[in-house]
């Protein structure tokens, strides 16, 4: 490590973690570790099942098992170095790590953003446009929806990456976090981040209230379209499911846009680190129960799995 601390290119940050006492401390540790393997066992056996089921192949559960792949990249390059530091009393992260962590948090935060506008708009073309669907939604379309949202986070996590580790980092290297964030490292520069923070802004309207305009205008038509059916079964049955979507989204853009839309001065760490929680580990957990487990076709497809499995 560096002896002098104005210039900490190649030093260890501090990450200060959620709660400081270590009673609550290991409650929540537990809750946390229990919401990790849930929603990693989760994850994988949606994607196991739309890999083996045919029934579910279809242009809906390719975008999901991407979705899914997310979500468990996602809460795995977060909560396994909270359960690690928690266990070894250590909080450091080196600078190559917490470079990682920003980068893999923003591909897949800006990638996620995307692939539920495209779903939005999968469910869209289903419902108001079906005879036109396999055209709209063929297989093409959502390879390059899939592909898009990998390439396009990835792009722009690259670029706010290499700009926010160029800054230097002067006196303290605590972050106020329980993991490396952009909004939470920037406290840290000793220098004017004005012209960056406006960098951020303009990336929060392409990939957070664009692609959440886009959700709304979807299931607004949606709704629309569900309100003029007949069968009062099939209303309830759609309002149910958009419902419960537009929950989901609203839980994951919500407190992202609330956190990377605000001015550095506004941002309290204990505010940001609440918010945080709600889109890198309770939307993880919640997506494949609100996408899939509810639905029959998924859960025919997990009683032949289960079937199977028994009889070998």
């Amino acid at each position: 490590m560096m002896g002098h601390e104005n210039h900490t290119f190649t030093s260890d940050f501090i990450l200060l973690g959620l709660f400081s006492s270590s009673q609550s401390s290991l409650v929540f540790f537990s809750f946390i570790f229990i919401i990790f393997i849930m929603t990693v066992t989760e994850n994988t056996v949606m994607i196991l099942l739309i890999l083996r089921d045919s029934r579910l192949h279809i242009p809906m559960y390719f975008l999901l098992s991407h979705l899914s792949f997310m979500d468990i990249l996602h809460i795995s390059n977060i909560v396994p170095k909270m359960v690690t530091d928690f266990l070894s009393g250590s909080r450091t992260i080196s600078f190559v790590g917490c470079g990682f962590q920003v980068f893999l948090s923003l591909t897949l935060l800006g990638g996620e953003c995307l692939l539920l506008a495209a779903m939005s708009y999968d469910r869209y073309v289903a419902i108001c446009h079906p005879l036109h669907y396999p055209i709209l939604m063929n297989d093409y379309v959502c390879i390059v929806m899939a592909r898009g949202s990998w390439l396009i986070g990835t792009v722009n996590s690259i670029v706010h990456t290499a700009y926010a580790l160029h800054f230097p980092f002067c006196a303290s290297r605590a972050i106020d976090h329980f993991f490396c964030e952009v909004p939470a490292m920037l406290k840290l520069s000793c220098v004017d981040t004005t012209l960056y923070e406006r960098g951020i802004y303009v990336s929060g309207l392409i990939f957070l209230l664009v692609p959440f305009s886009l959700i709304v205008a979807s299931y607004v038509q949606i709704l629309i379209t569900v309100f003029q059916m007949k069968s009062s079964e099939a209303r309830k049955k759609s309002f149910s499911t958009c419902s419960f979507h537009m929950m989901v989204v609203t839980m994951y853009y919500g407190p992202f846009i609330f956190t990377y839309m605000r001015p550095k001065s506004y941002h309290t760490p204990g505010q940001d680190k609440s918010l945080a929680i709600f889109y890198t580990i309770l939307t993880p957990t919640f997506n494949p129960i609100i996408y899939s487990f509810r639905n029959k076709d998924v859960l025919e497809a997990m009683k032949n799995m289960l079937k199977t499995n028994f009889l070998h």
